[in-house]
């Protein structure tokens, strides 16, 4: 009996060993629901301002970027504007190829007679031309002194009408030929009316020698 008081306090000890821990306590009120539907909505209202705010950034560089651009494009129109037109600005000035009028004459005639209608272009072309060259021709078929005198003659009798016009006289050279040189058939009347002529060949400049010296103004 005295041995079994004995190890009562021993076998008291031991159950109480045995005995599984307590769980910890939580204080609830401090406790912070993470889940909530307040949590939740407070959670996409900060990431839709941030959102915001990047898009806010974005907008203000484009509208800068584009405001940019735009005055670059004012700027550049407005330049383009006060620059005279491509057809306006000067240019270098092409030389007028030489013109060449042919006056007809009757059979055994020297008399001039011009139409009106290229009268006043002839003249008017003569007057600014630096050299007019008169080439007086027949419908001769041999070189006759008559046939020279009369190719001449007509050379001359151009000349006159011209000089009388108020062309330089300083300004003509003249050459004939009796015979050939021809520019039609010459077995038709109609080729022998276009053969009798005096062609005026008006130079726009004056002939350049060969050693490469400007020919005088006549």
């Amino acid at each position: 009996m005295r041995a079994a008081i004995h190890y009562l306090p021993w076998f008291i000890a031991l159950a109480a060993c045995s005995s599984p821990p307590k769980a910890p306590t939580v204080d609830e009120s401090m406790k912070r629901p993470a889940n909530t539907q307040a949590a939740v909505e407070v959670q996409a209202c900060k990431n839709d301002l941030h959102n915001t705010r990047i898009l806010a950034a974005e907008s203000g560089r484009l509208a800068e970027s584009t405001a940019a651009t735009l005055a670059n494009v004012a700027a550049r129109q407005q330049w383009l504007a006060s620059r005279p037109s491509p057809s306006a600005q000067p240019g270098p000035i092409k030389a007028r190829p030489n013109g060449i009028f042919t006056v007809h004459f009757d059979f055994a005639s020297t008399r001039v007679v011009i139409p009106a209608a290229m009268t006043a272009l002839l003249i008017e072309e003569a007057k600014t031309a630096p050299m007019v060259l008169l080439r007086g021709r027949t419908d001769g078929t041999t070189d006759a002194p008559a046939e020279s005198r009369i190719a001449r003659d007509r050379a001359t009798a151009v000349r006159d009408y011209l000089v009388a016009a108020g062309v330089d006289p300083a300004r003509f050279r003249a050459t004939y030929q009796p015979a050939g040189d021809h520019v039609a058939h010459n077995a038709s009347a109609e080729g022998r009316g276009l053969n009798r002529r005096v062609e005026i060949e008006l130079y726009r400049a004056l002939p350049v020698p060969l050693n490469g010296s400007v020919a005088a103004q006549p």
